[in-house]
């Protein structure tokens, strides 16, 4: 099918004042995200089983027609493995497309396999090989070559038959409830901030440090988070993880020392050296200084819990009972990730997702009322907020 490639406000909105006619419009997108925080979107693919078009948001100044078409809650948005995508929108947009059908979600749903790849869907819905190789490509160099955009089209043309396919299935099992309520599950995860005093919590190893040591590694974590917003740069294009660690388990004092870790990046050690070094002698004040009683708390893991492994096991029964009970792969119920959050969210008085403000995932949306009162009998009553 031929494709148009739209660069204009007046195109735009002839586009999507049609596609708010149909009951369902596929879409996707090209972004870029080499070495910044956020995605930067460079092309927007739409497919409503009319036209297919290749909207350029960089060539557009006023993106509302689009914005009103994914917000209309009479249309649904289709497409696959959609996290990136929803966060390209957040970035580029400040809201997102709802309500959502994720196909690669039906798909596990319906037992196809778990983390199902585009093409190999389109592959055995539509018995169609795509061609990936322009998968890596500068999707904001301009202009965008036949090849690119023609690979862009194929992304969402197939979208829609694999949706028909798809939807009529999940509807007759009674599931498709549960894809509208995990994007939106998702989305909540999108737009929740980390605090930046708890970033420590995601750095490995963290375990390994006593109170002082990751007081350090707080006061450093919460830096690289910041300078890593306010430039909009990848952490790691920051100053590393593992240096970072290293920084803070050695208390490392002076500008020579960070330049003598394994690995280091010199330039980051010359532009952000003494910001380091100042906040490694500030951290360890601030430690000397603090009661003992209300030092920063040993990170814990689960593992070091005696009950963990049988809890986990039992969690895990219920888990595979639901999955049986509901005619679904175990995996689309809980992974072991999300039985683990859970567990956390119950034991440890600071966890990743207390401090972001969310719920553990099998207490929210349409997992609660298939796993709380398992959970209850099992673990007690949820803990306060």
């Amino acid at each position: 099918m031929q494709y148009q490639l739209i660069t204009t406000s007046e195109q735009l909105e002839k586009v999507c004042t049609a596609a708010q006619r149909q009951e369902a419009v596929a879409l996707d997108t090209e972004f870029v995200r080499t070495k910044t925080l956020t995605p930067h979107l460079g092309l927007i693919q739409l497919y409503d089983g009319h036209q297919l078009v290749l909207i350029d948001p960089l060539a557009i100044d006023n993106m509302q027609p689009f914005i009103d078409l994914m917000e209309n809650t009479e249309v649904v948005k289709v497409l696959h493995s959609c996290s990136e995508d929803i966060e390209a929108f957040l970035t580029a947009f400040d809201t997102e497309p709802t309500p959502v059908f994720d196909t690669q979600l039906a798909g596990s749903i319906l037992d196809m396999g778990p983390s199902l790849g585009y093409a190999k869907l389109v592959e055995l819905l539509c018995d169609i090989s795509l061609d990936k190789g322009e998968s890596r490509t500068d999707w904001l160099a301009r202009p965008l070559r036949e090849a690119q955009l023609s690979y862009a089209a194929n992304d969402v043309l197939y979208l829609l038959p694999c949706y028909q396919q798809l939807a009529s299935k999940v509807q007759e099992a009674g599931k498709v409830h549960w894809i509208y309520q995990e994007i939106a599950l998702l989305v909540d995860k999108k737009r929740a901030q980390m605090p930046e005093d708890f970033a420590y919590l995601s750095i490995k190893n963290n375990w390994r440090l006593n109170s002082e040591q990751l007081t350090v590694l707080q006061a450093l974590a919460a830096w690289r988070l910041n300078t890593a917003r306010k430039k909009d740069l990848a952490l790691n294009f920051v100053f590393k993880e593992g240096h970072l660690f290293e920084a803070a388990q050695r208390l490392i004092d002076s500008k020579s020392g960070l330049s003598r870790i394994n690995g280091v990046n010199h330039q980051s050690v010359r532009r952000y050296g003494d910001t380091i070094i100042t906040l490694i002698e500030e951290a360890r004040a601030k430690y000397a200084q603090t009661p003992e009683k209300l030092r920063l708390p040993v990170v814990l893991r689960l593992i070091d819990i005696a009950k963990y492994k049988k809890t986990l096991a039992e969690l895990k029964v219920i888990s595979d009972q639901i999955a049986k009970d509901n005619a679904v792969n175990s995996d689309v119920i809980a992974s072991k990730k999300q039985l683990n959050q859970l567990l956390k969210w119950y034991w440890f008085s600071v966890d990743e997702t207390r401090v972001q403000g969310l719920m553990p995932d099998v207490l929210s949306t349409w997992r609660e009322p298939l796993f709380r009162s398992h959970v209850t009998r099992l673990l007690g009553d949820a803990p306060a907020q």
